[in-house]
């Protein structure tokens, strides 16, 4: 595959590897076994879920549903409720096959401490699904306990728990440890080869991009304020409307889109310009999230990708990727491009479930001791979104080494219920608003 022109010799160097390893194109030998790593010495791979909402359920059932002798052993969750949900679903979806969701009450864990009690009960593998701003925490715990991971995307809310992700995937890396990323996109066919095709060079040099991740939105906020135990049982509740918990929708959704241009450049970008805002969904309850944002990445070659992610009901939607080239246009999502000469290509191969080739791969690299680490490409591409959302909320051009630099922690100093997270409401229960031109966000 070429190399896009003009790249420094430390991001070709990190592309290689983390393209080589983990862009889901049958990376998996049978070469070694090392890195077995199975507690009590046999072939059952042990799996705990931290995070038990809907997308730490579906990642539960996609591990379970690997090759292999594997069982659910260990749950943990901030919140009880949630959690005897998941084990009831993941029971009723393997009701053939009871042995593989056998949760002791002992492995029950509830609270903010419940991921360290679950990395302490014996399980070889961990999911983790919270909202994304504990992922840097849970990741590096996970690491330190030499666990194998998946860890569902985006991987950081702010710059600091992208450096704390970066230095656990580099440990990961020491002591063998296989890490998959929620960016599933790198696991469908019809994304491998139609990138595959660009990276050889089927439209010529890439000279700009378009993505998107335009929608009526997301789920509700859940939990009314006069129902919350505090204001942090509030947050927790609706983490989707609160930056420290979700990064904003440019961070947790439209992370895909912009994940797959930074793979068709083998890049990614050194500044970036923004303009957004909250226009339409005001109301206080929908906490300090914007609901639009329109950004201009810039790489290193001078290529722009055009982004644009929106939260407004009717409205055109796309949740598309596309790119131009020199010798023509590709829309990458849709899996087909034409070139300038009149050639038309589109995928025609084999329809792939990215969810469930994700981990079939990691745990295929599991059980064979096959090197796998997504988690450096992962904190990149979650920090391509974060320097998207500073841009914006500033209003100003921001490099990605200014934002590399920041100290700037979105984190609470406390996680109990009764502690305060960084941003509170008014006396009217309304949360502060990036405004551009005024927040200073490094």
């Amino acid at each position: 595959m070429t190399q896009s022109n003009n790249q420094s010799s430390s991001r070709r160097d990190f592309l290689k590897v983390t393209t080589a390893t983990a862009v889901g194109t049958s990376i998996l030998s049978t070469l070694g076994s090392s890195a077995h790593v199975y507690a009590n010495g046999d072939d059952k791979i042990k799996v705990g879920l931290v995070g038990c909402g809907g997308r730490g359920t579906g990642a539960a059932s996609q591990a379970l549903s690997t090759k292999g002798n594997i069982k659910l052993e260990a749950m943990a969750d901030a919140y009880r409720d949630r959690m005897d949900k998941s084990l009831s679903n993941l029971q009723k979806q393997f009701s053939g096959e009871p042995e593989k969701v056998d949760v002791a009450e002992e492995k029950k864990f509830v609270g903010f401490d419940a991921y360290q009690k679950l990395l302490d009960s014996g399980v070889d593998v961990v999911i983790l699904a919270t909202p994304p701003g504990f992922r840097p925490i849970h990741f590096e715990a996970a690491v330190e306990k030499g666990k194998h991971v998946f860890m569902e995307k985006p991987v950081a809310t702010d710059v600091p728990g992208v450096r704390k992700v970066l230095e656990a995937a580099e440990k990961a890396k020491e002591k063998k440890l296989a890490v998959g990323v929620g960016l599933q996109r790198h696991h469908q066919a019809k994304y491998i080869e139609t990138i595959n095709r660009l990276k050889d060079g089927a439209i010529g040099d890439i000279t700009s991009m378009r993505c998107y991740w335009n929608s009526g939105g997301v789920w509700e906020p859940r939990l009314a304020r006069e129902d919350a135990k505090s204001e942090m049982d509030y947050q927790m509740r609706n983490w989707y409307y609160y930056n420290w918990l979700c990064g904003d929708h440019i961070n947790e959704q439209h992370i895909h889109n912009i994940d797959v241009c930074n793979w068709v450049k083998d890049a990614f970008p050194v500044q970036a310009y923004g303009l957004g805002g909250r226009q339409v969904r005001t109301d206080k309850k929908y906490g300090e999230i914007y609901d639009h944002f329109a950004v201009e990445f810039v790489y290193e070659d001078g290529t722009r990708l055009y982004s644009q992610c929106r939260h407004v009901r009717n409205c055109w939607n796309s949740v598309t990727e596309h790119a131009q080239g020199t010798k023509g246009f590709c829309d990458i999502s849709g899996a087909k491009y034409e070139t300038t000469g009149g050639y038309k290509w589109r995928y025609r191969g084999k329809k792939t479930n990215p969810y469930q080739v994700e981990h079939d791969d990691l745990f295929a690299a599991i059980r064979q001791g096959t090197p796998y680490n997504e988690a450096e490409y992962g904190a990149k591409s979650t920090m391509t979104s974060i320097l998207g959302r500073l841009a914006t909320y500033s209003g100003k051009p921001v490099t990605w080494d200014e934002a590399m630099a920041s100290n700037v922690s979105l984190m609470p100093k406390e996680f109990s219920w009764e502690g305060q997270p960084v941003t509170v409401p008014d006396e009217n229960g309304y949360y502060p608003i990036p405004m551009p031109g005024i927040t200073k966000v490094l």
